[in-house]
């Protein structure tokens, strides 16, 4: 079964109705379905929840998050296991701290497949399956 491993650009694209919204849109309606199921790193989670905040304040950040909380998203904790290497996958390709959670989470097993807007991705796509949103 297909886990789909949701960075932070993917799911703001979603609540912005921007490019690749509807692909989102599908990823979560496909996973309600039981064809799959979604996870995000508590990284990636922080993320949204300060762009939320950055943008329209706490009780909006609140509703947002409240919201992508009854939709069967998965907030995998970050271990000190995983935060070392994430820190590898830093180092050794050169992407950002938040966005090597993303990718360390992807690697888990053969069956996840990170979705995201972020073509910062490129740099791990030999490493992990990766299903690119439109550009903007």
């Amino acid at each position: 079964m297909t886990v789909f491993v949701l960075d932070a650009s993917a799911v703001l694209r979603f609540l912005d109705r921007e490019a690749g919204a509807d692909s989102v849109a599908q990823v979560f309606r496909s996973c309600a379905g039981q064809a799959g199921s979604m996870c995000i790193s508590a990284v990636q989670w922080g993320e949204i929840a300060a762009v939320q905040r950055r943008r329209s304040g706490v009780q909006q950040q609140e509703r947002v998050l409240d919201y992508l909380s009854q939709i069967d998203l998965h907030i995998i904790p970050v271990s000190a296991e995983r935060a070392v290497r994430a820190a590898s996958l830093r180092v050794n390709y050169k992407i950002a701290y938040a966005d090597a959670f993303a990718a360390e989470l992807t690697l888990d097993t053969p069956e996840h497949v990170l979705v995201t807007a972020d073509y910062d991705f490129k740099a791990v796509e030999n490493l992990i399956q990766i299903e690119f949103l439109p550009a903007k």
